[in-house]
């Protein structure tokens, strides 16, 4: 049975829809990709646009449950360091196994198989050796999920394939890198009944789903704006000769001015703020800063024999999305992966009667908090209580457990919740319009940064569904069904 959301304080404080708020239009996959919205633009000829039309009986797959397994099946693509961890992530969550492994080079796939009967798991079968590896393993029946952690040129190829495939899909960040395979996913998703979920861990972080409660229970009043990103130093694993293979991670800063994986501080505050459930995003504009640090690091510590000195890095050390919503809401998120810094994914909420900030303060939970009426005199608090009061239903059973899993336990949430999802029958937590709005910001920072930071139109991938409250990872309490 699909969940129902609690009444939450959200119903009374949250606000309404302001009348005569900008209504941002949508174009087709392809004009949308390629021209910018003027920021002059009458609001009127912005909506006229119109989003892709459904063919003759594609539906939407807002709401739709996944079918009950008594068993969750997995087929990972791809095993590098993401793919190689996170099997071993599957294969221990109870109502799970992992069927199948495939990577294009084929002794990956044996090392990983080997790892699994190591540990006492069911060898799955083994698939690689070619490009096409992962098309001869979606031709298995004894599949039900489809992991996908391959560079991110293959995602979009592969999960479409997996969703014809008839398997339900989770892609890594991001699931697709242009607007028009964006729209691709979501009408394949459509037209097969198959869920795709972006892999978005982030959403699943302590503080992340706290804050979440906190706003949805109408703590800071009505939301106005909040902040996330994704500030890791990745210097010396981009140039490292092991860590990503054939040193793709680095060829993308060769090749694109995108903002590649901002959604991981994106995606909660989008959450916190109801998009697609309520509000949506609709305009973005684009900002960077000159390409410094890669050919900095280079010039410091690469022999002159590396193949990098025949790079060009073209990505802004820096690259900032500004994003606004239908409600007049405000989200500011950044990419910087090319500077020195410590690691932060800014994650900050604000509103009409408080703020929280994380990765800021000296509590052990690394946020802090200033909410009226509990607080005063301009002085930050501790976050601990706040996390205590309002710690998500999914870290109160699960957090001993998580603990073991990785960058935290939200890779162990992630999986335990989409296997819980799949054996229950529940509507997914992530569907497939929050990935595609989640993975918009790449192609659309390309467009605005070619316009010189002019704001650029957001598809509505919801076709209008958007205007509905509904739940999402604000979830209610749910068991896994007991493994017989």
């Amino acid at each position: 049975m699909p969940e129902t959301p609690e009444v939450s304080r959200r119903l009374v404080l949250g606000g309404t829809l302001a009348a005569g708020a900008l209504a941002v239009g949508i174009g087709s996959a392809e004009s949308a990709s390629a021209a910018p919205v003027s920021g002059t633009a009458p609001a009127a000829a912005l909506a006229g646009a119109a989003a892709p039309r459904r063919r003759p009986g594609q539906k939407s797959m807002i709401g739709v449950p996944f079918e009950p397994h008594r068993t969750v099946r997995v087929g990972v693509i791809g095993l590098g360091n993401r793919g190689s961890g996170m099997t071993t992530g599957w294969s221990v969550i109870p109502g799970c196994v992992v069927a199948a492994v495939c990577d294009i080079r084929a002794d990956r796939a044996k090392r990983t198989a080997d790892q699994l009967v190591a540990a006492g798991k069911t060898r799955p079968a083994e698939f690689g050796g070619s490009a096409d590896s992962y098309a001869q393993m979606l031709k298995r029946d004894d599949i039900d999920l489809v992991y996908i952690a391959t560079p991110w040129e293959f995602h979009y190829e592969q999960g479409r394939a997996a969703l014809l495939s008839g398997k339900h899909v989770v892609v890594e960040l991001p699931v697709a890198t242009r607007l028009d395979e964006l729209w691709d996913l979501v009408d394949t998703s459509e037209r097969t009944r198959r869920n795709l979920m972006l892999s978005e861990n982030c959403s699943y972080g302590r503080n992340e789903l706290a804050m979440l409660k906190m706003a949805h229970e109408g703590l800071f009043g009505d939301v106005t704006n909040g902040h996330g990103g994704y500030m890791h130093d990745l210097r010396s694993l981009l140039f490292s000769d092991t860590y990503y293979t054939d040193s793709w991670r680095r060829l993308w800063h060769t090749r694109s001015t995108a903002s590649f994986y901002a959604m991981h501080g994106l995606a909660p505050i989008a959450a916190a703020m109801d998009i697609n459930r309520g509000d949506r995003m609709t305009t973005l504009k684009a900002t960077a800063t000159a390409p410094k640090g890669l050919a900095d690091y280079r010039e410091r510590f690469m022999p002159k024999s590396h193949p990098s000195w025949n790079e060009t890095y073209i990505n802004g050390d820096l690259v900032t999305c500004q994003i606004e919503t239908a409600k007049g809401r405000m989200i500011r998120a950044e990419h910087a992966v090319s500077s020195p810094r410590p690691y932060s994914r800014i994650n900050s909420l604000v509103g009409s009667r408080g703020i929280f900030e994380d990765y800021a303060g000296t509590s052990p939970t690394g946020a802090r908090i200033y909410v009226e009426p509990d607080h005063g005199g301009d002085t930050w608090r501790d976050f601990d209580a706040y996390r205590k009061e309002f710690d998500h239903w999914l870290w109160k059973e699960l957090g001993d457990e998580a603990e073991n899993g990785g960058h935290g336990g939200m890779d162990y949430i992630l999986q335990w919740r989409t296997v819980q999802l799949m054996r229950a029958g529940l509507v997914p937590d992530i569907d497939v319009y929050d990935s595609a709005s989640w993975c918009a910001p790449v192609p659309l920072s390309v467009t605005s940064l070619a316009a010189k930071g002019r704001p650029v139109a957001i598809p509505d991938f919801t076709r209008g569904s958007w205007v509905n409250l509904r739940t999402g990872l604000d979830s209610r309490t749910t068991e896994m069904p007991p493994v017989v």
